[in-house]
């Protein structure tokens, strides 16, 4: 009985390790440009600004105890977190390089932004229901490509969930039309 060739069988590890390099490369490829240490570093800033901002909000709501939490202690905990992580990035941006370009697809942020604002404005005039299938068949449609049929499915059924399971199951006081 004879041994195979090990420099004639190919070795699986390999042909992985390959496919790993092409992948790469391929992404390499496709990603925009960087943007520089002046857009990290106004990253960075934007989201220190953001946390102190929701953490003096949340203070003002009053925290209350660990064993009896006030409304805004959990909002103060996450504002917490964003400040030391946008500290972070405050001292180490300057060296990294995976802030990248505004461009065309940065766009869809706005427009994400844009829509929550919208919802947070007609969420007491109108009731959580219109602003919410608006804001699931917006997110749905434009900004994540799909088909209009899937869009307005998806975006019924999963405002008739929240519906059911915080109005009638939890009953959360949620402002509404029905």
């Amino acid at each position: 009985m004879s041994m195979p060739d090990p420099a004639r069988s190919p070795d699986p590890l390999d042909a992985v390790a390959v496919e790993a390099e092409r992948l790469q490369a391929e992404l390499d490829e496709s990603r925009p440009p960087h943007a520089g240490p002046l857009s990290q570093m106004a990253a960075a800033l934007a989201g220190l600004g953001a946390g102190i901002f929701g953490a003096a909000g949340s203070y003002a709501l009053g925290l209350g105890s660990l064993t009896q939490p006030g409304p805004g202690l959990w909002p103060f905990a996450i504002s917490v977190v964003i400040v030391v992580l946008s500290a972070t990035l405050v001292a180490a941006g300057r060296r990294l390089e995976d802030a990248e370009r505004f461009s065309k697809a940065s766009l869809l942020t706005l427009v994400a932004l844009v829509t929550l604002v919208l919802l947070a404005a007609l969420l007491p005039v109108i009731g959580f229901e219109i602003p919410s299938l608006l804001l699931m068949f917006v997110w749905l449609r434009w900004l994540g490509k799909e088909s209009w049929l899937s869009s307005i499915v998806i975006s019924v059924c999963t405002v008739a969930a929240f519906y059911v399971l915080f109005v009638l199951l939890l009953q959360v006081p949620l402002p509404r039309l029905i």
